[in-house]
């Protein structure tokens, strides 16, 4: 029986989703359909996507956390990241949601990249949800020091009090970065987007580090700029990620994990 599968979110037309789906489904000789979706009434038109068969989902802006409230069980890190972005019918018709993200990014940084992320001192800016949902894989990875820093300061720490269980966390205000410095930032932060950059010295980062952007455009983002400017030895934006985590959710869903390579170079302008 051929499985079906869609991503919901509201905008929804600009999603890649159909076509990285799509590619996997090929490539693993899959039976399956993937559409999109645009979300109104969120638990209504999950409700009638499961009752036409669908068998999972991608979530994304801005029903994620409904989508944790709606998912009868959760993975660990979609409960540490309050959010879920894959949402998994069980043989029981339950639904189990899990949060993909982060995997996306620690692979497309440690696989794509060849960014070696243990031992090394990374900076995350942003406390939102995007930051929140990628900060148990990147502990996981047994960094020296994760710091959450946040232009509005106790935002960055509560945050890093929450999680402060998963590792070497903390958190502080952009401003309290001066004479720090970090083999890795990531920007989890959309400013990016409309050409906003954090208020970010130079000396942050060591010569030789790493900067990567989790948003993605069809010209460098104003971070991955900023990178290339400080001499980062790898300035990179957020596509691969997109792409590790639909193979995460696509393997949630298949049993199957999907070649990745050849799917970022397609989507690559």
């Amino acid at each position: 029986m051929t499985g079906k599968y869609a991503v919901i979110g509201n905008p929804i037309e600009h999603s890649k989703s159909p076509l990285i789906h799509a590619a996997f489904a090929e490539q693993t000789g899959q039976d399956m359909t993937y559409d999109r979706i645009l979300g109104t009434d969120f638990e209504r038109d999950v409700r009638a996507f499961l009752a036409a068969g669908g068998r999972g989902l991608n979530v994304t802006v801005p029903f994620k956390e409904d989508a944790w409230r709606l998912a009868d069980e959760r993975s660990a890190r979609a409960e540490t990241a309050g959010a879920v972005n894959t949402l998994i019918r069980l043989d029981d018709d339950r639904l189990r949601g899990d949060n993909t993200d982060g995997i996306g990014l620690v692979r497309d940084l440690t696989q794509n990249h060849g960014v070696r992320l243990h031992g090394k001192r990374i900076l995350l800016l942003g406390a939102g949800g995007a930051s929140r949902g990628v900060v148990r894989p990147l502990l996981e990875q047994q960094p020296a020091q994760l710091v959450i820093a946040n232009r509005t300061a106790p935002k960055a720490l509560d945050l890093a009090e929450e999680l402060r269980g998963l590792g070497p966390i903390t958190g502080c205000g952009l401003d309290q970065l001066n004479g720090l410095a970090f083999d890795l930032i990531i920007n989890g932060t959309s400013a990016g987007l409309g050409g906003e950059m954090p208020d970010l010295s130079a000396d942050c980062l060591v010569p030789g580090g790493v900067c990567y952007d989790m948003m993605y455009g069809d010209r460098p983002t104003a971070f991955v700029c900023w990178g290339q400017a400080q001499g980062a030895s790898q300035s990179l934006d957020g596509l691969g990620m997109l792409v590790e985590q639909a193979a995460e959710s696509f393997y949630l869903w298949r049993g199957v994990r999907p070649e990745t390579a050849l799917v970022i170079r397609l989507l690559r302008p």
